[in-house]
């Protein structure tokens, strides 16, 4: 008899701990991405250490090709007029740089449309334009998936906010998803806008809902807590739901707020204009309502910060009103975040 109780309760005990290591290792699985920014020269490990002190485990290499219009069916990558950084040795370098570190990466592809018009607004007008773009696009997004492929990357993006592509035409990613297989073996996703996520019919395909989350959340000059924590309240079932429909986890391939007042209004908002008031605090608060109501849902894979200088002493800092957490309060708070959910 006691025999048999010792082995129900060392049973037991097994049980505990086992789902008490499983749960510690899906939240150490999470995604604590920056979002790095290419620049004219080179990644080197003199650039690392910022991002190793916020505990980061990932970083989105992004390598920009450019269109001159939005209805252009040319897209230009590996141009002369491109910085070293963001070209196909650029991103290489990048990757190698941080994988040394023990940085795993997502090679992110965007689009630049001259002029900063949203790449939302993408759509060729006629069909030997569209022919000639989906030509081009192809062969950019295949010439970077094989830079993941040969080094290793963990994730690969097949595009980023093209809303009125991916409606007109889904079957050019379900064409490239294919193809981009065929080359590269580690996780897919593809980065939609927060507005129009949901109309991505292609997800079950890839390995990862991506979104980039400038979800408005406040209309608050000076948020409180609980107006972001209920701002998120009528989104988490939209992800929850997604998730389970198409089987995949969310991950936030682009999230952030601007150190200003009324940031989480219109986060997707960087004009800057002379009524704006800088708010580091504010940019806390933001930050912190992500992390609080978003990090630990069992639907989510992480998130990639929007976004990271490798210039890091130049960056950021107390008058700057943009993105990057760098050298503001904001910082502390993504470095105890990404501490709280590391292995290291």
């Amino acid at each position: 008899m006691n025999e048999i109780r010792l082995r129900y309760l060392l049973g037991v005990l097994l049980f505990v701990l086992t789902n008490n290591i499983s749960a510690q290792d899906t939240i150490n699985d999470r995604v604590n991405g920056v979002s790095l920014v290419s620049e004219r020269f080179l990644l080197d490990s003199i650039h690392l250490p910022p991002i190793l002190r916020i505990r980061a485990n990932y970083a989105a290499v992004i390598p920009y090709c450019f269109m001159p219009y939005n209805d252009s069916g040319t897209v230009f990558y590996e141009d002369n007029n491109q910085w070293e950084g963001e070209g196909l040795n650029g991103t290489r370098v990048a990757i190698q740089e941080l994988h040394k570190q023990g940085v795993k990466t997502m090679i992110k592809p965007q689009i630049w449309v001259a002029n900063g018009v949203f790449t939302g607004k993408i759509e060729m007008k006629s069909e030997e334009e569209r022919v000639k773009f989906e030509k081009d696009y192809g062969a950019y997004i295949i010439a970077f998936a094989r830079v993941a492929a040969e080094e290793n990357s963990a994730v690969y993006c097949i595009g980023t906010e093209m809303q009125l592509v991916v409606k007109s035409r889904p079957q050019l990613f379900l064409r490239l998803i294919r193809q981009v297989r065929e080359v590269y073996k580690g996780k897919l996703t593809y980065a939609e806008n927060w507005d129009c996520f949901e109309n991505v019919k292609f997800w079950g395909k890839l390995d990862y809902i991506g979104i980039d989350a400038y979800f408005p959340i406040s209309k608050a000059g000076i948020p409180k807590k609980k107006d972001l924590d209920m701002g998120w309240s009528k989104y988490i079932p939209v992800f929850d739901s997604l998730s389970s429909v198409v089987d995949r986890k969310i991950i936030f391939t682009e999230y952030g707020y601007r150190s200003i007042r009324k940031c989480a209004a219109t986060p997707w908002n960087y004009s800057v204009t002379k009524k704006e008031k800088i708010d580091q605090r504010s940019q806390v608060r933001a930050l912190t309502a992500i992390y609080d109501n978003i990090w630990d849902q069992d639907f989510f894979a992480g998130g990639f910060l929007w976004k990271w200088y490798p210039n890091h002493q130049y960056a950021g800092g107390k008058h700057n009103s943009m993105f990057t957490v760098q050298n503001k309060l904001a910082e502390k708070t993504v470095r105890a975040q990404y501490t709280k959910f590391s292995k290291k």
